[in-house]
């Protein structure tokens, strides 16, 4: 019987899918935005050779650069058009973000509604251009100086070659914002996440070849290979299960009279995620920890503190102090942000002029409280499950060499987005039919009203 009914579901959802010309436009147009994203990521940069840029990021793939490599999928090291990604627009948001809640004329300004959203993604677009200058000028002026067995990796030095780096590199940026932007409001899903997912899905079938090889030449046993894609596929579902789980807070609103009718009485939820940070504090974490290492790297010993030495060794990849520091920060940033995003004494007014009210709890102070209670139960969880997924990969690395892209940080990207777009998709589909059945409805009374009148005359 069960099986049945899925059946017809399933079915139902196929005629909707194949009936929904919207939908499908909209899934060419984000296929076809990601096709363009991913050829931009192979047009090099003026005045750059790749074959030494290969061999500095492959010197420096523990550091920061690796990390950053695997986001653009690959841009980075091919220093391409591409090479900042959208990191710059991601920290922008952020920051924006941020001021949103600690500056009073930003926070009235988030409140204004569609005049103040657009406002401030005014703002987080003029901020990551400046963002996107000083990262580009930086790489441009950090190319200058890098150099692999004797060879530079710029071929020509010089003022004409910042200028054109910074340029292509901040043009590059703002081009993936845009589009990015027209992913959002004309394709499925959320455009940034969907370039942040394709870069390093991109990167995947590489890392599984490199799994692959490491068994084919007995560096891995293939009986721990297996081991290994099982227990990957164990964590993907638990990240699944992680990431929708959510505490469901009833609320209730009372009934009111107005005239001889009676309104209201209804019972409703408020979800609270159990991770509400997502996937920022490991994000945030990686690269506050690699700082040392790739500054160390760049270095390479010369004219270097020997304090410095010693802490970027002992915070390399796979270090006890590294998997301590790690574990710390993502509870940090986990606490911050959750503390940032979710403001219990708002949310308690908010409900309470709404004339809603949580069963056995006073409206005001006490909901404030109950709700503070909550999320720090939730964020606790939620962070000890990022430090478990965040964690687990990290040891994998040190002791077993497994390519890195199957960091915690990369799966939570993936599983987030896929639910995202999913459920968007879903959403789609369930709107389509209710139109459906709406011009249904419509065409019969339009029918009705015409036999009604014919038979009256």
């Amino acid at each position: 019987m069960a099986s049945a009914a899925e059946q017809l579901a399933a079915n139902l959802n196929m005629s909707s899918f194949a009936k929904a010309t919207e939908l499908k436009k909209r899934i060419w147009f984000t296929l076809l935005a990601l096709i363009v994203y991913r050829l931009g990521t192979y047009i090099p940069v003026p005045g750059v050779d790749a074959t030494v840029m290969g061999q500095l990021l492959a010197q420096h793939q523990g550091g920061i650069l690796g990390m950053f490599d695997m986001f653009t999928g690959g841009a980075l090291g091919r220093m391409t058009v591409f090479a900042l990604n959208i990191m710059p627009y991601i920290s922008a948001s952020i920051i924006i973000q941020l001021l949103s809640t600690a500056l009073p004329s930003m926070e009235a300004m988030k409140k204004e509604g569609e005049a103040g959203r657009k406002k401030l993604n005014q703002y987080t677009r003029y901020l990551t251009v400046f963002i996107a200058l000083f990262q580009a000028y930086g790489i441009a002026v950090g190319l200058e100086n890098m150099t692999s067995h004797g060879a530079s990796a710029v071929v020509m030095p010089g003022v004409f070659f910042l200028a054109s780096c910074v340029v292509t590199l901040v043009g590059g940026t703002m081009f993936l914002m845009w589009l990015g932007e027209q992913i959002t409001s004309r394709g499925v899903g959320n455009g940034i996440s969907l370039i942040i997912f394709a870069g390093i899905v991109a990167n995947l079938p590489h890392a599984l070849a490199s799994l692959f090889e490491l068994g084919r030449t007995g560096a891995l046993s293939p009986i721990f290979v297996m081991i290994f894609l099982v227990m990957a596929i164990a964590v993907i579902a638990f990240i699944v299960f992680m990431e929708q789980a959510q505490r469901r807070v009833v609320i209730q609103y009372p009934k009111r009279q107005i005239g001889n009718r009676m309104f209201g009485g209804d019972s409703t939820h408020m979800p609270l995620k159990v991770n509400t940070a997502g996937v920022i504090p490991p994000i945030f974490a990686s690269s506050v920890l690699l700082i040392p290492v790739t500054i160390s790297g760049f270095m390479n010993g010369h004219n270097m503190p020997g304090w410095l030495s010693v802490l970027g060794q002992q915070l390399g990849q796979g270090q006890p102090l590294y998997m301590l520091f790690y574990a710390a920060m993502i509870l940090f940033f986990s606490y911050f942000y959750a503390a940032v995003t979710f403001n219990p004494e708002e949310t308690a007014e908010n409900l309470r002029k709404q004339g809603g009210f949580i069963p056995g709890i006073r409206p005001g102070a006490s909901t404030a409280s109950y709700f503070d209670r909550i999320l720090s139960r939730l964020t606790t969880i939620g962070a000890l499950y990022l430090v478990v997924v965040c964690l687990l990969p990290q040891i994998l690395i040190s002791k077993y060499n497994v390519p890195f892209y199957f960091g915690g940080t990369s799966l939570i990207i993936i599983v987030s987005v896929t639910i995202d777009t999913v459920t968007q998709v879903q959403s789609h589909l369930v709107a389509h039919q209710y139109q459906g059945l709406i011009r249904k409805q419509r065409s019969r009374g339009s029918r009705n009203g015409i036999s009604g009148g014919n038979k009256r005359r």
